[in-house]
């Protein structure tokens, strides 16, 4: 059996198509079907079916998954073999919550592309749901997110820092007429967050339900800093991290709200899969993430 044609039949279910594996490959898209079409004639057994236009898994083609993951990770090993230093090489693909990317991780980063100034370092912004999913999957090698409660039993996760979550506004809202610490109110104002599955947007949905606590509606944008201009603009209030709005709140742009749920912290943790070999390169990155990281 050919490697290269492993490494295709991953990169499809990474890159979502034939053609966008083709093209993170370099390949065209018929080499990338002739190597799938010779993968099934080697296992005999059907990858994927076209449904409509697209090619989707077959059940046996989602049962490969983990066994390709293995034996694409022990091929890395060998290739690790003697490879220290500066002579790292390889890839590594991280998942990261937008504000640890943000505000957190400049620094990490930094100090690794000057170690591993050869190692090809993949970053993907993702909601903490679908980066333990990924890792689950063994779609990516390492996830910094936080924690969001649910037990997944195949991950390996590690605490980072505790963080202070804040509930945020213009200074041209008029805050003495706005109380969000009374029970069984309506309150005539927006609260710009997240997408749905953000933790600090379901501590305060979670403290506006129990305390009955109702606004006017809900605006969802997926940047943090859209979210802090539309603050700032006094269209609604926000509930974040504090280091996100730390430097609004010293200059004047933003305030500070207070609120039942005010002071809450949120964990930041890194975490991979229980089975995910820990490449010279990964192994690196989480040295130079638990030195450096900024817990503050």
């Amino acid at each position: 059996m050919d490697i290269r044609h492993f490494k295709t039949f991953k990169s499809i279910i990474e890159e979502g198509s034939f053609s966008n594996a083709a093209m993170k490959l370099g390949y065209t898209q018929s080499t990338v079907t002739s190597q799938i079409q010779q993968l099934e004639q080697e296992l005999s057994i059907k990858l994927f079916e076209k449904i409509g236009r697209n090619m989707v898994l077959t059940t046996s083609g989602k049962e490969l998954i983990p066994y390709a993951n293995e034996l694409l990770d022990t091929v890395k090993k060998i290739e690790s073999i003697g490879k220290f230093g500066d002579k790292i090489t390889g890839e590594l693909k991280i998942a990261v919550a937008e504000s640890l990317m943000s505000y957190k991780l400049q620094n990490v980063l930094s100090l690794f592309k000057e170690k591993a100034p050869n190692v090809k370092l993949s970053i993907i912004s993702l909601n903490c749901l679908d980066i333990k999913n990924i890792l689950s999957k063994g779609e990516a090698d390492l996830g910094l997110m936080y924690d969001v409660g649910s037990k997944n039993d195949s991950l390996i996760t590690v605490k980072l820092a505790d963080f202070t979550l804040t509930l945020i506004c213009s200074p041209r809202l008029e805050q003495n007429k706005f109380d969000f610490c009374t029970p069984n109110q309506e309150i005539n104002t927006s609260l710009i967050i997240n997408e749905d599955e953000s933790i600090n947007r379901k501590i305060l949905e979670n403290y506006f339900r129990v305390n009955n606590i109702l606004l006017d509606n809900t605006i969802e944008l997926w940047s943090i800093e859209a979210i802090k201009k539309c603050v700032a603009s006094n269209l609604g209030i926000s509930f974040l991290p504090r280091f996100t709005v730390e430097e609004e709140l010293k200059n004047g742009k933003l305030k500070e709200l207070e609120a039942g749920c005010s002071d809450t912290k949120i964990t930041a943790i890194y975490a991979y899969h229980k089975n995910k070999w820990i490449s010279p390169a990964m192994s690196l990155f989480i040295q130079i993430l638990r030195e450096n990281f900024e817990s503050k």
